[in-house]
């Protein structure tokens, strides 16, 4: 079912729930799904700061950091060259801070509840549109939920456009949640490290277990404490065929979370690993595990190479993602 209730100011959330699923989007809010809650246990990152409107040129930790937003047409603010000229990107991109509208009209179920919505919004760095369509359902198996989505991503445009995209999706963690990967990835890119502890941007670590800046090892599956001070960003290879998935076990939640993607549109997995390492600002610090689907395994638009994609004018291209919840 989905619904939508005043949240004040004139401006409303959408609430899409399936039995003891519920998931809220703040449309005006940069389409941000906001909650993620299963039996009443919230499985997003929660707010550091009020949720509150956003400009154009605020960074990432000037803003709430909770939830999941989309990035695009980059995660890393930066400056690209393109046909029609220079193009500046703010960090985390420009979706997270603009109005989503409502998409094409939902289909309807016979007693006239929505099963899905469709939400979309125009980047201002860059000439593109991304359409989000999001539906939650209950597994067959009556043991969890599946929340599938669609994006199509439109260039507006009569000239190609670079772009790039990731799901920002940053889940609450606790010490001993476990990260699952594909046997395949044996090692990950380092994109970042708070104090250099697995390397600096461009270094190799192994997965799971990665040797530190001290010589230590730690085991980068399992979640550590909210006070550790981590906040580790890395990206895997290009993924096979059929390792189009990443998890996440939270048994003090009762659930796995498993989020699945094609590999041929999004062949990356980006993990930022956050156990009270960022913001760097004082306050209230991220403890999270953010499974990343991405188009590049690099954070800027403006690091080009054999992942780097154009639009063509005109036209649209279409990746999916769906997250399964499973009740331990």
């Amino acid at each position: 079912m989905a619904e939508t209730s005043t949240i004040g100011a004139g401006k409303e959330n959408v609430l899409i729930q399936s039995g003891a699923c519920a998931l809220t989007i703040l449309p005006h809010l940069g389409g941000k799904i906001a909650s993620l809650r299963v039996n009443g246990r919230e499985l997003l990152q929660a707010p550091l700061a009020a949720l509150a409107p956003r400009n154009s040129s605020m960074s990432f930790e000037d803003s709430d950091a909770s939830g999941w937003d989309e990035c695009l047409p980059s995660v890393a603010g930066c400056s690209v060259e393109t046909a029609n000229g220079s193009a500046h990107i703010p960090d985390h991109g420009d979706l997270w801070r603009v109005a989503w509208q409502p998409g094409p009209a939902d289909e309807s179920n016979s007693d006239g509840t929505a099963d899905h919505i469709t939400l979309r919004a125009n980047c201002f760095s860059l000439p593109l549109t991304l359409e989000r369509s999001i539906a939650l359902k209950a597994m067959e198996s009556g043991n969890g939920w599946k929340l599938r989505l669609r994006y199509t991503l439109t260039n507006t445009s009569d000239a190609p456009v670079p772009w790039s995209w990731a799901g920002h999706i940053l889940f609450a963690s606790e010490a001993g949640d476990r990260i699952e990967l594909p046997s395949t990835v044996e090692s990950l890119r380092v994109e970042g490290s708070a104090g250099n502890r697995l390397g600096t941007r461009g270094d190799r670590v192994n997965w799971p277990l990665a040797k530190t800046a001290d010589g230590s090892e730690a085991d980068l599956s399992f979640a550590e404490p909210p006070g550790s001070a981590i906040g580790d960003k890395l990206f895997t290879g290009p993924l096979n065929r059929d390792d189009g998935w990443c998890a996440l076990e939270r048994p003090s939640a009762g659930v796995r979370i498993r989020v699945r993607f094609d590999p041929a549109a999004t062949p990356y997995i980006g993990l930022w690993l956050c156990y009270g390492g960022w913001p760097d600002r004082p306050g209230p610090k991220q403890s999270c595990v953010a499974l990343e689907p991405s188009t590049a395994p690099v954070d800027s638009l403006a690091q080009t190479g054999v992942w780097s994609r154009l639009l063509g004018a005109g036209e649209s291209c279409t990746w999916p993602m769906q997250i399964e919840i499973e009740q331990l």
